[in-house]
């Protein structure tokens, strides 16, 4: 078998939408849309012109030209206009600025660098007002641990706190009548947020579901109905319990009388909502196994009377995000396939018909050659049967393979099924991937993602032992060459299994990793310390406990070669966490290899950068783990 060319896989772009931006990001002739796409390294916004009398799209034309990401964008109401959401070196401090639609004319608005303008939650960016002369955004620059949700009016840059307090405030948007202001506020834990209405002409602020310190329930993507009646939304809250419900549904919320009733029942949670912006129709996604399935319908005369609209036609994937054209008549869908690109598909409605406005290269690879992953359950200590992706080689042989396990970060996040170049890599080398979802994962209800919650985090890590002890018993395996990869909270997967089980494994890399749990809560950004102590345990009460398990402190433990990268500048996960664990190692003449870069934050986004980290990483685990039909 010939050796591929990492940078090819490396190359592979990828576009998606200018997410959490709203219809906008649709012209207001709904003839051309934004997107990000990394095509110069890094992701900027572009704009794709729409034909669909020719059914093609027109030539893609670049917004931005900073050299660093962008976030999101969206044009304003009448399109002279554009807001750009973006941050530095991804320190993730989001600023925000505006922009002429042909990329002149940069003009930043947001005063302070150090602020972060944009809430963590459910990365709400900034929302334009109906009428084009305001935004809405939130702002940490009142007390570094919440966000307050903040109106700026453009003409003077005047600032005005609409909605504070503990916690995270995110906008949601305006109602189309521009009398209210929607927002969410998240306080003290991931798994509840609370929904507030604003009315923007006295001030008054009208809780429209109960305090998330006292029931828990999360409340998402709720937009206003057609009348502004009421509120279309996802939600797992239980409004005879505190306890969520199982799963997320599509919920109607009457602002009349406060009530919310559910609409539909499934077996698989519903994860993305869009509502177009004349209120009559709803599109609506699932997570089945991972895979996302699109279902739409005209709503104008309530749920009772709705009508099915076509679904678009799209090869197997995972759905990114949603927007609705201004007219309503088409569905843009951020989509990311199994086996090819991250591209921007628009359903036309009037024609039924889906169109594939951008194509990302590919790098050089044959789309035929990447591989679609098989869904596989493998047995747990406790009886459960954990869902994987495994990813065979194309030509595997029939001896056993060496396998790299890869873990999700999160905790609460999900492997999915969509194009990871960095694993295809590894595939085509002759390498097995096997991507489990322990528990504790999202994507399969609450109680699912709820085993691993503090006391219960090493639980997860046995989990991924099992899916190394199935690998090898079901022969995929050669049981002398199995790694464990992983990023973020990934990383500390990747460390506690080698400190807790380390007869099983023969290399490990990590990724922006958490090592000690103490110094990852004293030094995470203030914001975020409050958010993450409601999965994994605070330091007042359970320091003792989050010592116990974290690697920092088994280090003696550790025999696998591990490999160590991380951003200078991650706001996270401090780089201290893989300085500190590859300074135990080296001391104890454990084989170590460190790559921090200075212009990076939580993981490594710039592709000069990637260039440099994952061929170091394939080297690494060539040479520890000598795999198979290598020419």
């Amino acid at each position: 078998m010939s050796t591929p060319d990492f940078a090819a896989y490396l190359n592979m772009r990828t576009t998606l939408g200018a997410n959490g931006s709203g219809p906008s990001i649709f012209t207001p002739a709904d003839d051309a849309l934004l997107c990000l796409s990394d095509i110069t390294g890094v992701a900027e916004v572009w704009r794709v012109p729409l034909d669909f009398a020719r059914a093609a799209p027109g030539w893609p034309e670049q917004i931005t030209f900073r050299g660093e990401r962008s976030l999101a964008a969206s044009y304003a109401p009448d399109g002279t206009r554009i807001l750009v959401s973006f941050d530095t070196g991804g320190t993730e401090r989001t600023q925000m600025a505006l922009v002429r639609p042909d990329g002149t004319g940069w003009t930043p608005i947001t005063p302070d660098p150090t602020i972060y303008y944009a809430a963590p939650v459910r990365s709400a960016y900034g929302k334009w007002s109906p009428e084009g002369t305001h935004i809405l955004y939130s702002s940490n620059a009142r007390d570094a641990q919440s966000f307050d949700l903040c109106e700026m009016t453009l003409a003077d840059g005047a600032e005005r706190v609409v909605l504070a307090g503990d916690g995270a405030h995110e906008p949601l948007g305006y109602s189309r009548d521009d009398r209210w202001i929607l927002g969410s506020r998240a306080a003290g834990t991931l798994h509840a947020n609370q929904l507030i209405l604003i009315d923007r002409a006295t001030g008054t602020i009208r809780p429209l579901t109960p305090d998330p310190l006292t029931h828990g329930g999360r409340h998402f993507d709720a937009a206003f109905s057609a009348d502004n009646a009421g509120l279309w939304l996802l939600s797992d809250r239980d409004p005879a319990s505190p306890t969520p419900r199982d799963i997320m549904e599509l919920a109607w919320l009457d602002l009349a009388t406060g009530d919310m009733r559910y609409v539909t029942a499934g077996t698989w949670e519903c994860e993305r909502l869009a509502v177009s912006p004349d209120g009559r129709r709803l599109a609506l996604v699932r997570n089945v196994e991972g895979y996302g399935q699109i279902t739409l319908w005209e709503v104008a005369n309530g749920w009772d009377a709705r009508a099915p609209l076509p679904a678009p036609d799209l090869p197997a994937g995972v759905v990114n995000d949603l927007t609705w054209s201004h007219d309503s008549e088409r569905l843009a869908i951020s989509y990311l396939p199994v086996t090819d690109t991250a591209d921007i598909w628009v359903l036309d409605l009037p024609t039924a018909t889906t169109l594939r406005v951008t194509r990302s290269a590919a790098g050089g690879i044959d789309r035929d050659t990447l591989v679609c992953p098989e869904l596989v359950h493998y047995p747990t200590f406790d009886g459960r049967q954990i869902p994987a992706l495994l990813f065979r080689p194309a030509d595997a042989p029939s001896e056993p393979l060496p396998v790299i396990v890869y873990v999700h970060g999160g905790p609460e996040s999900q492997f999915r099924p969509n194009l990871n170049p960095v694993l295809q890599y590894f595939v085509a080398r002759g390498y097995a991937v096997l991507a489990p979802n322990v528990r504790g994962s999202s994507g399969y209800g609450w109680a699912y993602q709820s085993l691993d919650d503090v006391r219960l985090r090493m639980d997860s890590v046995n989990d991924l032992a099992h899916a190394a002890r199935w690998a090898k018993q079901s022969g995929l395996a050669d049981p002398q060459r199995i790694a464990v990869m992983g990023r973020s909270y990934g990383g500390f997967m990747v460390l506690a299994a080698i400190t807790t089980y380390p007869e099983i494994w023969a290399a490990a890399v990590d990724i922006v990793g958490i090592a000690n749990f103490v110094t990852f809560l004293e030094q995470t950004s203030v914001w975020r310390r409050k958010l993450r102590e409601a999965e994994y345990g605070s330091l007042e009460q359970d320091r003792a406990f989050l010592e116990s398990i974290s690697p920092i402190h088994h280090i003696d433990r550790i025999a696998a070669p591990l490999f160590l990268s991380h951003g200078r500048n991650d706001p996270r996960v401090p780089v201290g966490e893989t300085e500190q664990i590859a300074s135990a190692l080296q001391a104890r003449g454990i084989p170590v290899e460190q790559v921090i870069f200075a212009d990076e934050g939580h993981g490594i986004v710039k592709r000069a950068n990637q260039l440099v980290v994952y061929p170091a990483i394939a080297a690494f685990l060539d040479r520890y783990l000598h795999p198979a039909n290598l020419g």
